[in-house]
């Protein structure tokens, strides 16, 4: 018995010693980065629980865990080591492009406008693509799951989804020689604007949900029913209203997640995106 607790304290030793390494080897903008991203956490939790669009919704939902400590933690980590230090690195080692550093002399808040409109140009289209394309479906549907859609529940991507979107999202920035901040900065952007659109907090923000994307119009997609094939701007709703495919009734919808099956673990959700196509039911989502 004492060695078996010798040994849980030693595993727990190393978690500590992991953690407190990994935070201490955070530039200064990567520490602020994770305490606004923890601290928008805290927040939108709050707010759900005051102002919920969908009453009685539960904070520990099914899929909490996965999504929280699979999906955020667990895959956001290994994926920014894929991304970063084999893919973007690859591409600038052949091409040298960073080198020329074109974006060193201007200013950050500028780039940072810059780098979220074009990527929201970007996923607004590639977003609409996966809702047409059977292929890129298979890797995109994992995030329709979740049955209940709050601040957590945008963190539910495949892994190549997000090894396709981010990458699109942090070469440019890392081959035209802007600063690591820039990195760090956009990182935020995209994570408290995703847990914003899909929390549970009944907001209306008039007419700036034509402009500036929220909860009103993101959480339509996120349904089973008409919404699920419109608004497909994460950051800026102008896209969809420009471009025909906003979808704003002043009802609320109903229900959310998929129509088919879909396994309930990680693992399993997964590997699902590789099943085979026989199945007609498998792409209803996609043609309806």
């Amino acid at each position: 018995m004492e060695k078996i607790f010798s040994n849980n304290a030693d595993v727990f030793s190393d978690i500590i010693n992991f953690v407190s390494n990994y935070f201490n080897d955070m530039s200064s903008a990567e520490k602020y980065s994770m305490l606004i991203i923890i601290s928008a956490a805290v927040m939108f939790i709050i707010l759900e629980r005051l102002f919920p669009y969908t009453k009685g919704q539960e904070v520990l939902r099914e899929g909490f865990f996965d999504d929280l400590a699979l999906y955020t933690i667990a895959q956001s980590y290994i994926l920014s080591i894929i991304i970063f230090s084999f893919i973007i690195d690859s591409i600038d080692s052949s091409t040298e492009l960073s080198r020329l550093k074109l974006f060193a002399n201007v200013p950050i808040w500028l780039q940072l406008i810059f780098f979220t409109v074009t990527h929201d140009i970007y996923i607004y289209w590639m977003h609409r693509w996966q809702h047409s394309n059977k292929w890129l479906w298979r890797i995109h549907e994992a995030h329709h799951s979740p049955k209940k859609v709050d601040w957590l529940s945008g963190s539910r991507s495949h892994a190549l989804e997000i090894l396709i979107n981010q990458t699109v999202e942090f070469a440019p920035i890392v081959l035209l020689g802007s600063p690591p901040e820039v990195i760090a900065y956009k990182g935020v952007i995209s994570a408290v604007w995703g847990m914003y659109i899909h929390s549970n907090i009944n907001i209306k923000t008039g007419w700036l949900q034509k402009i500036i994307n929220g909860p009103e119009m993101h959480r339509w997609h996120h349904s089973t029913g008409k919404g699920r094939n419109r608004n497909f701007a994460t950051k800026l709703a102008i896209w969809d209203w420009l471009l025909g495919t906003a979808y704003l009734p002043p009802s609320k919808p109903d229900e959310y997640g998929l129509k088919t099956y879909f396994p309930k673990n990680y693992f399993s959700q997964t590997l699902y995106a590789f099943r085979s196509f026989r199945k007609k039911k498998d792409t209803e989502l996609v043609k309806d």
